[in-house]
This record gives C-alpha cells, sequence and structure tokens, in this order.
C-alpha cells in the first residue's frame, strides 16, 4: 500500500509555487491594498465633513465676537452673545454629526481608513481648537479686566493644554484600534471608551459657555466664570487622556435592553431637566450642561466604584469576573 504524504498546512505555500498564497499575515489584514482602505464612502464621510463644517463655523463665529469686542470694547454685548451662542450651537452640531458617521460606518459594513483618519483631523477642529478658542477669547483672554494680567500669562497656556489634550487622545484610540495591531477588532467593538472622548469634553466646555451666555450675561458674571474655567478645563483635558472607561453607547438600538435602576434614574434626569422650565430655566440653555456633566460624574463614579469594590474583595471571596467592556490600562500609553 502506497502512503501518500501528509498535505501542505494551509498557511504554507504550495511547493513549487510559493507565490500562489499570499503569507498568512497579509491574509490577515483587514484590507488588502492602499485603495481599499483609502476608500471614501459617501454617507459616513459627508457627516464627518459636516462636523468638519460646524467646527469651522464655530471657530468663524468665535472670531467675529472678538472683532466686535476689540471694536466696541465691550465684551457683554448683545451682538458678542449671539456670535458665541452659535458658536456653541455649531459645536454641539458637530458632535451630533461625529456620532452618527461612525454608526453609519458600522451599520453599512463601510469602514474604512481613511473615514478613521478623516474623523480624527475633523474631531481636533471641531472639539480641540474651537472650543479652545472660545474659551480663550471669551473667558481667558485679557479682555477679563479682573484677572486680565494672570490670563495673559497662563491663559493661551491652558488652552492650548486643553487642544493637545484632544489631538493625544484622537491619536491614541486611533493606534489602540489600529487593524494591524493584534485584537484591534475587538478593542474597537468594547461598549466603552478609554478616557473622556472629545465630542463630550467640548460638548461639556460648550455648553457651559451656552449656560453662562444666558443666565446673566455681564462682565461681572464672565468674570466669575473665568477662574471657574481654568480648573475645568484642565480637568476635562485629563479625563481625555486618562484610562477611566466611559459609554461610547455604539450598541444602542432597538434590541438594547437595560436594568431597572439606570432606566429609573434615566426617566428621573429627563423629568428633572423638563422641571427646570417652571423654575425659569430655558431647557435649550441648560439641559446640554446637566446632560454633559452627569456624563463625565458617571464615568468617574463607576470606576470609582469598581476600584473599590476590587481593592476590598476578601481573599475568601471568588474573583469578580474582567468586564469585557472595559480597556484596562494596558492598552494606554
Amino acid at each position: 500500500m502506497r502512503i501518500l504524504p501528509n498535505p501542505p498546512p494551509e498557511d504554507d505555500p504550495v511547493p513549487g509555487n510559493e507565490a500562489a498564497r499570499p503569507p498568512l499575515a497579509e491574509r490577515a489584514l483587514k484590507y488588502k491594498t492602499p485603495a481599499e482602505a483609502a476608500r471614501i464612502y459617501f454617507l459616513p464621510n459627508l457627516f464627518t465633513a459636516g462636523n468638519l463644517f460646524f467646527g469651522f463655523v464655530a471657530i468663524i463665529r468665535c472670531i467675529q465676537a472678538r472683532y466686535v469686542v476689540s471694536a466696541s470694547y465691550d465684551i457683554a454685548n448683545l451682538e458678542v452673545q449671539s456670535y458665541y451662542t452659535e458658536a456653541v450651537w455649531c459645536i454641539l452640531f458637530a458632535a451630533f454629526c461625529d456620532s452618527l458617521d461612525g454608526r453609519l460606518a458600522r451599520l453599512g459594513g463601510k469602514e474604512s481608513l481613511f473615514g478613521a483618519e478623516f474623523d480624527s483631523i475633523a474631531d481636533t477642529v471641531s472639539f480641540g481648537v474651537a472650543p479652545a478658542l472660545m474659551v480663550f477669547f471669551l473667558l481667558l483672554g485679557p479682555t477679563v479686566e479682573k484677572y486680565s494680567e494672570l490670563f495673559q500669562q497662563i491663559g493661551w497656556l491652558v488652552g492650548f493644554v486643553y487642544l493637545l489634550c484632544v489631538a493625544v487622545r484622537l491619536a491614541r484610540f486611533n493606534v489602540i484600534t489600529h487593524p494591524l495591531l493584534p485584537g484591534a477588532a475587538a478593542r474597537a467593538s468594547t461598549k466603552d471608551f478609554m478616557g473622556l472622548p472629545s465630542p463630550a469634553a467640548a460638548g461639556f466646555v460648550a455648553s457651559l459657555v451656552l449656560a453662562m451666555l444666558h443666565l446673566d450675561f455681564s462682565k461681572e458674571t464672565i468674570q466669575q466664570f473665568s477662574i471657574l474655567f481654568l480648573p475645568l478645563l484642565l480637568l476635562v483635558a485629563l479625563l481625555m487622556v486618562s484610562n477611566i472607561p466611559y459609554p461610547s453607547f455604539k450598541h444602542v438600538d432597538w434590541q438594547t435592553q437595560t436594568k431597572a435602576r439606570p432606566f429609573i434614574f434615566f426617566i428621573i434626569a429627563v423629568v428633572f431637566a423638563f422641571s427646570l422650565r417652571y423654575v425659569g430655566f430655558d431647557l435649550r440653555y441648560f439641559s446640554p450642561a446637566i446632560i454633559f456633566l452627569y456624563y463625565i460624574f458617571y464615568g468617574l463614579i463607576r470606576d470609582w466604584r469598581r476600584t473599590w469594590i476590587k481593592n476590598h474583595r476578601k481573599p475568601t471571596d471568588l474573583p469578580v469576573p474582567p468586564d469585557p467592556d472595559d480597556p484596562g490600562e494596558d492598552s494606554a500609553f
């Protein structure tokens, strides 16, 4: 009986025809050619372009407000208030576009490296440059007479630190989710972001400015908010480059289920927001700040609770299973 040799493994080239099959590493790549990675899918990138457009308009409105202040020497007139209000809404609309472009790409299976890089560039403009300029021009600039000498020295530096953390946070996300890295697909599909996402950071800063503009827009209010924004801007910047997990809402759809307690808290929050109109607060101007503030502290409290349970677990207790949605510290720089 003739014994035939074992066939070559699937991942090995056929003897005498080594060029017939590409190496295993190349076949495992998500994109086979540069042209495939650089594909521009219309609908997702249209929303990314909308994100960039609103960020650009927000920057223009901040510059126009600055020109009005320079001409009239009055930072608290109605024209300045109107320009900054439009800038805030542009940043919030940019965040809305950013929340849709990735979701549309995932739903249609039309993700590409071009879309990921384009999205990061647009995010740097809309959620980095625009909020930093707005806060500097309105609150940290030399027009704030009470703290003009202090802010002339450090105001621009605080704005730059915020912008730097936005850029680093976006670059880190692109690296750890790059398809060339092992486990990138699993990290990209988790339900949590590692660190505060830049749209939430920009939305929080912009929504506080919106609340200030319609609370009592005067020089005294601007001076009071200016000293408050220094630590807040630095806190938000540090949260963006931290390892604290924040919900991404990527997997929220019509089939999403939740527990009773979060559902009840959500209903209470909605009722509380609508009840503000009866005590003199306009929902259009104050509810965004409440939503972003809740999101930021939800991530902080949840991470603190997880850490506390882990550190106070008794040796006889059963080990807590790892959370598959927690990106972990080893994913960070």
